[in-house]
């Protein structure tokens, strides 16, 4: 792909396209770059696109800024920018290739990467992997959707021997040529069906984390998963095809009782017959911390070692990583114990199967805080879980009055107008032993500029204000 004088657009001025912006124009490319957004609302980043030497077209994607035919070489979208967009259908017309940031990447790597995508544990895999790999004596790059893009990783030179990737759908949505060494995916349930027309549509679309791979590559599905397992068919011929369970049922990976410290182990078969069996109770650990709580963390625990394993990881490096290893915040992160009263951060639980996960992790009743932005979808079919493991509910944000219809016949129920009202409600009605659970089922831009922000307040509200209660 030739860059040196050709005139790129690059839409959407976050932070992939920071960094795709910085690598085209390093090396010779001319760059405008387009954002819905109008200049007071970007800040910052305008000023430093333009220091680069780029031009924008802020407050809207006009088709007009294509030029005539042959003005842009290509269009490069940043994943948040939907791939369906008027100006996008205009600039194939016209025979320009558009592309997202991973597959503008993917032509310049020439690294051994290994891809995880799935709705949710994306995050807390790609890092498992990523550790059990360094944990093995191998220089890694960890990135993404998570952290550095991966076009990051092209402009530094690839300085690592292994990448290890994230990717959403949105991602996904726009390779071409893209192929992971090893492709894990994770689960599919419901999610973004404000982007999708239906759920069909949003699992093709995780699908194509698989439609490059060649013979010799590994392909790493979840199968309890239903619509994941059955996504095995659609993996091109050669690839190998490996299975991970959490319920002790045979598979390449799985979870089994263990004698050992009366924990759990994750068993790994090998093509050859031979297991490698890794001790969960972290006896070996520096630290007493528990592994991440949930039957889907074993879930991402077992996709992570076979993924490590594909990737040249060595079991010594597996346990290691299996012991020590921290799961990334707001995932269901342990805030504070107040007066027997537990309290969970679980802000990156922005889909109804990611909240019924956290429920699923406790036997405890819980005082469960839910809301934000509608992602598309209802919520009724958390209904039974919640009436199984709730002891009240607490909402806010602009979906509120869709969860109190979805869900508040079901348990005690309380509408509140902010995190410092949800959480002291929540501790009100806790009594010693319960669990309070930040676990929205929603994004959060109604309230905050991501699901962190939201977390970190929620984090805020337990430490500063709920011991003054």
């Amino acid at each position: 792909m030739e860059i040196r004088g050709n005139h790129f657009l690059v839409a959407g001025l976050g932070v992939s396209g920071l960094a795709v912006t910085r690598f085209l124009t390093t090396r010779g490319g001319r760059v405008t770059v387009t954002d819905r957004r109008g200049e007071d609302e970007i800040g910052d980043a305008v000023r430093e696109i333009r220091a680069m030497g780029a031009a924008t077209a802020l407050g809207g994607h006009d088709p007009g800024i294509l030029g005539n035919a042959g003005a842009v070489s290509g269009v490069i979208l940043s994943p948040g920018v939907p791939h369906t967009l008027p100006f996008l259908a205009s600039a194939r017309d016209r025979g320009i290739e558009v592309m997202g940031e991973i597959e503008l990447a993917a032509r310049f790597i020439e690294t051994p990467l290994a891809a995880v995508t799935g709705t949710n544990g994306k995050t807390t895999t790609t890092e498992w992997i990523g550790e059990m790999l360094r944990r093995s004596g191998r220089t890694v790059f960890v990135g993404g959707n998570i952290g550095t893009p991966l076009i990051g990783f092209a402009d530094a030179g690839q300085p690592a021997g292994i990448a290890v990737v994230e990717l959403s759908s949105f991602q996904l949505d726009t390779i071409q040529r893209f192929r992971p060494n090893v492709a894990v995916l994770l689960n599919i349930t419901a999610d973004h069906l404000d982007r999708y027309p239906d759920m069909a549509a949003y699992a093709r679309s995780k699908a194509r984390i698989f439609e490059n791979q060649q013979e010799g590559d590994a392909a790493v599905l979840n199968g309890t998963d239903a619509r994941t397992a059955a996504l095995a068919e659609v993996i091109p011929a050669g690839v190998d095809r490996m299975f991970f369970r959490s319920d002790g049922s045979a598979a390449d990976a799985g979870i089994r009782s263990g004698a050992k410290n009366a924990a759990s182990l994750l068993v790994i078969r090998r093509p050859d017959g031979e297991e490698l069996t890794f001790d969960l109770s972290r006896s070996g650990a520096k630290n007493a911390a528990p592994l991440p709580p949930g039957r889907h963390n074993l879930e991402n625990l077992a996709a992570a070692a076979l993924a490590a394993l594909c990737m040249g990881a060595v079991p010594s490096g597996i346990q290691a990583a299996i012991n020590e290893f921290k799961a990334p915040d707001h995932r269901l992160t342990h805030v504070a114990t107040i007066d027997g009263v537990r309290f969970y951060d679980d802000s990156k639980a922005t889909n109804v199967d990611a909240v019924a996960r956290a429920l699923d992790a406790f036997d405890a009743p819980i005082l469960l805080i839910m809301g934000g932005r509608t992602k598309g979808g209802g919520f009724r079919t958390l209904a039974d879980a919640v009436r199984k493991k709730v002891k009240g509910l607490f909402l806010m944000g602009e979906a509120a009055d869709v969860l109190k219809g979805d869900l508040g016949d079901r348990v005690p129920t309380r509408m509140t107008e902010s995190m410092d009202e949800a959480v002291q409600e929540a501790f009100r009605t806790a009594d010693p032993g319960d669990v309070v659970l930040l676990s929205p089922a929603c994004a959060s831009f109604d309230m905050y500029a991501s699901y962190a922000q939201r977390g970190e307040d929620f984090r805020r509200c337990v430490i500063e204000q709920t011991p003054t209660l």
